[in-house]
């Protein structure tokens, strides 16, 4: 009963007595004698921890930089304590239970990214999985979401892991220290109280690579580990993922894009070294040259002249090697010598086969 009362006097502005701070303090008194089971791993990339119970974790992005697509990869690989993308999960026998909160999207797109999750995970997409529950509070203002949490955390059990996507929209302004403190320190309790691990999404700064407000400093002090979820500068259609912060070692990047189905898969064999600014075609490997010529050439041949060149700009464009019209007819010049290009009867083909020879000077 007195911890009871303790736990709805958190956060307030309400004088403490003195037992009840005797309570608070016994309570946190660590002695030699005591013992404490080691928290269990439940998330990682390759061997790097990403998530343990008792923690909260994020992932940080851009708009559109496919953040819930991320999140999706996560929770499916948790709801099969498998393997999905880079992901490995394995929650505990008594603790397979997911509890995700969607903050920003309607009913629709929760449903899905629902539907994506069972994709993911091979499950049947109409049936309700035993071990997840998906709950949105879109319309609800930020004091009854933070209290429909806190109240479906309290009365279930078996929950292992809580994704909240959309952390900015449990509290009114993103820019308070004490509403920034408060929630953090709401969800350090709730991991540690309840043994779990919370998974949250926030937003990116517009302008730069920094997360969004006073909650974002405080998240990325506090959080076991931040991921970042970030567009290629060189291919629009792919989603880079690195580790911002991390309290393990730091694993390798890797890099996403959706496929057909509308589903997150891999992209093997990913290019990670960006064109410079103001880079010639000399600057470009050929690795760079093969990717805008197979997007260019997605059609197959091109007929005219004209359309080839426009799909040279697109392609190049795609790679971060943005140049004018009267650039990339020496470009067509440069890809001929090299045998990338051949012309034909019918039109322009990409010959897949070409190897880079001595390059002449071209812009």
């Amino acid at each position: 009963m007195e911890e009871e009362i303790i736990e709805q006097k958190m956060g307030g502005q309400n004088q403490w007595s003195e037992a009840e701070l005797a309570l608070l303090l016994q309570n946190a008194t660590i002695k030699a004698t005591d013992k404490f089971d080691v928290p269990p791993e439940i998330l990682w990339v390759g061997d790097s921890t990403i998530a343990t119970f008792g923690n909260f974790s994020a992932s940080t992005g851009k708009a559109k930089s496919r953040k819930t697509f991320n999140v999706s990869a996560i929770v499916a690989a948790s709801l099969v304590n498998g393997n999905i993308l880079r992901y490995r999960a394995c929650l505990p026998a008594k603790q397979r239970k997911i509890l995700y909160f969607d903050t920003e999207q309607s009913r629709y797109h929760c449903h899905n990214v629902l539907t994506r999750i069972l994709k993911l995970a091979n499950l049947p997409i109409d049936k309700d999985p035993q071990n997840m529950k998906f709950i949105g509070l879109r319309e609800y203002s930020p004091t009854l979401r933070l209290q429909l949490i806190d109240y479906a955390l309290k009365t279930s059990k078996g929950y292992g892991l809580v994704v909240i996507d959309g952390i900015r929209d449990l509290m009114y302004d993103i820019n308070s220290a004490r509403e920034s403190i408060d929630l953090i320190t709401k969800m350090m309790a709730w991991s540690s109280r309840y043994n779990l691990h919370i998974h949250c999404v926030l937003h990116l700064n517009k302008g730069d690579d920094n997360t969004r407000g006073h909650i974002g400093t405080e998240l990325n002090n506090k959080a076991e580990s931040v991921l970042v979820i970030s567009n290629s500068k060189t291919n629009k259609s792919v989603s880079e993922l690195k580790p911002m912060h991390m309290r393990s070692k730091e694993f390798d990047p890797f890099a996403i894009t959706i496929n057909s189905e509308g589903l997150p898969v891999l992209v093997e064999q990913y290019n990670w070294e960006q064109p410079k600014a103001g880079a010639t075609i000399q600057d470009l490997p050929e690795a760079k040259h093969r990717e805008a010529l197979q997007i260019a050439f997605s059609d197959s041949e091109i007929p005219r002249y004209v359309d080839l060149i426009n799909a040279l700009i697109r392609g190049y464009s795609e790679i971060g090697f943005q140049r004018s019209r009267s650039c990339m007819t020496e470009v067509y010049k440069f890809l001929v010598s090299q045998g990338a290009i051949v012309k034909g009867h019918d039109g322009y083909h990409f010959n897949p086969d070409f190897e880079m020879g001595e390059q002449e000077e071209y812009r």
